[in-house]
């Protein structure tokens, strides 16, 4: 259900709150100017009438002195007034964003799954501009307005009430069309947001996977799907613009046909002599002060409903409820940490596909310091065990233990910090090798950092990268070739040196020579620490305590390699189909080498 403008209006309070002195120096700054800026009327009516009319040049001269000097006072306070205002601006939008960011940060991965990560950069980048605009410029102008067109229509009355009752009969008729096309203003504004932020979304998408985009020919597909997009946001916007427009033309017509009307009756008045040149100058004065304030608060209006639209979707984020949460008073692993990992029982089922579970009753126990491999077909459940023991999600039923304790009975933040996982595609991070690496320790020093990547073999090619440590890798690393973003992730995990490792396919990228180097180094590093060990290839786990075969979310086999040739069919055929290749191969280069040789001789 779509909040009310005033509710959202009432939620973004809050970030004003911490900024009550600075709220007070603009209000009064405000106040101050608009007080000013109708007094200067006065001074024009007496400039009229006393200097024009009446021929004083003595009056003339008392009143243009104080027209200049109020005139002075006013530019004081329209600095005060424009800083402080545009500071909150700035400050608000800069406390929304951290605010924003701060809560998408830490909710559950699955969030992500329904949500567009462009959308949500959309979100806090290009809604808060919006924000900032009303709260540094557009509200300051509707208060001022307000304030204008409240005090200019008391003036009106002390100035002439007879008059004043033409500007009255307007205001109906200018109110009602504000009220009614401000509404539509916000549908089609929160509309326009969200079809810029698929724009951005798309261009963000299409940027990442530059090189699949061109490989299949797909820049001219990509090239009409973003004109659409784009056509799509521009006739949204159009719509909006077209209401706004009506708006304006309605509240000008409106306003300066009263304007018109009253200018005639105050003529009248004139020529018959029941009003002075002067006042009538002054009470157009006001009048035009009035309609200006009208038609200033007109457009406003439509700012505000703009930002309405933008602090709606912001708010989604903000009130996006985390599944995964720290418990109130969360359970401290007391004594030594052994790193015991319990499985009960797990089932669980993606939200995305409820009725297929990706873990279906999977009881498990992974003993301190030993080392399982778990051992599928894709789609087994692998990479969702790696996800639960994260907790990333939480099982539908069953449960997960850590010595002995539920994980969901510890902060996820401390859980997370006993484990280390290297993924089948390492992620790299805008920035240096330094950063990289660092990414696992940020408080690590330097000589750290580089026994990590020593130990990750990594050092050898970071150091012959143009800058070494200090070399920019580029968006996702793409400077690097996959190994060596492989090898820099092992040097991350390294350095984190964490008691549970979850390596995923962790050597998948590296050829014969560097697999070899990091299998040695992941054995130092798997000493001593719970490890578990996702493989396709049989070869780098033969060595490991126990390997678990799971099928279709199930644990179907768990021992030795020589037991599950004998125990597991499933096991034996992909050992027989694995090995069988490698020996096929062998026998290959075998016959390679002998051809080469007999070449030679």
């Amino acid at each position: 259900m779509q909040e009310s403008s005033t509710s959202l209006l009432l939620k973004s309070a809050v970030f004003l709150k911490p900024y009550k002195t600075q709220i007070a120096i603009a209000a009064v700054a405000l106040v101050f100017t608009a007080g000013l800026t109708l007094g200067l009327v006065q001074y024009v009516r007496i400039i009229v009438d006393s200097g024009f009319v009446e021929g004083s040049t003595e009056a003339l001269n008392t009143a243009v002195l104080g027209f200049f000097l109020i005139a002075i006072f006013q530019a004081v306070g329209t600095f005060a007034r424009f800083y402080w205002v545009s500071w909150l601006g700035e400050r608000v939008t800069a406390d929304i964003r951290k605010a924003v960011y701060s809560h998408i940060i830490d909710l559950h991965p699955g969030y992500f799954e329904d949500n567009l990560s462009g959308e949500i950069q959309s979100r806090i980048t290009t809604d808060t501009t919006l924000i900032q605009s009303v709260i540094g410029s557009s509200a300051s102008i509707a208060l001022r307005n307000l304030l204008m067109m409240v005090g200019g229509t008391v003036f009106l009355f002390i100035t002439n009430p007879k008059l004043t009752s033409v500007v009255l009969i307007c205001i109906p008729l200018v109110i009602g069309p504000i009220l009614y096309f401000g509404k539509k203003v916000r549908l089609l504004s929160r509309s326009s947001q969200d079809e810029i932020a698929n724009v951005g979304a798309y261009v963000g998408e299409t940027i990442q996977q530059i090189k699949t985009v061109q490989a299949y020919n797909h820049q001219s597909h990509d090239d009409r799907q973003f004109s659409d997009h784009v056509e799509t946001a521009f006739n949204v916007a159009l719509r909006r613009i077209m209401m706004r427009s009506f708006l304006i033309t309605i509240v000008i017509t409106l306003v300066f046909g009263a304007l018109a009307v009253m200018i005639w009756v105050g003529g009248q008045d004139v020529i018959n002599g029941t009003m002075s040149a002067g006042e009538l100058t002054a009470f157009v004065a006001y009048a035009v002060l009035v309609a200006s304030a009208v038609g200033a608060i007109s457009q406003v209006i439509s700012e505000l409903q703009r930002a309405a639209g933008a602090m709606e979707r912001l708010m989604e984020l903000l009130e996006a409820e985390n599944e995964i949460k720290a418990p109130q008073t969360p359970h401290q692993l007391k004594g030594d940490f052994k790193g015991l990992l319990t499985l009960t029982d797990v089932t669980f089922a993606y939200a995305s596909r409820p009725e297929i579970p990706a873990l279906d009753g999977v009881t498990l126990q992974i003993q301190s310091g030993e080392s399982v491999a778990l051992v599928g077909p894709s789609g087994a459940g692998k990479s969702t065990l790696f996800d639960l023991v994260l907790r990333f999600y939480d099982p539908q039923s069953g449960s997960l233990a850590l010595d002995g304790v539920d994980i969901r009975e510890l902060d996820p933040q401390a859980l997370r910090s006993h484990i280390a996982i290297v993924s089948q595609q390492p992620t790299m991070f805008t920035g240096n090798v330094w950063d990289n690496i660092r990414y696992g320790r940020p408080d690590a020093s330097d000589e750290e950092v580089r026994d990590a990547a020593e130990a990750a073999y990594a050092s050898e090619f970071i150091e012959k990268l143009p800058e070494g440590y200090d070399s920019y890798l580029g968006e996702s690393g793409i400077r690097l070739s996959g190994g060596q973003k492989q090898r820099i992730a092992i040097a991350r995990a390294i350095l984190k040196d964490p008691e549970i490792l979850l390596l995923d396919e962790a050597t998948s990228a590296l050829d014969a020579e560097s697999e070899r180097k990091v299998q040695m180094a992941l054995e130092k590093l798997m000493a001593n620490r719970t490890s578990l060990v996702i493989a396709h290839r049989l070869a780098t786990v033969m060595n490991v305590s126990k390997i678990v075969v799971l099928d279709s979310g199930k644990v179907v086999a768990q021992g030795s390699h020589k037991e599950l040739l004998l125990e597991s069919e499933l096991y034996a055929n992909f050992a027989s189909l694995q090995f069988s290749a490698s020996s096929d191969e062998a026998v290959l280069q075998d016959k390679a080498k002998r051809g080469s040789l007999s070449v030679m001789l």
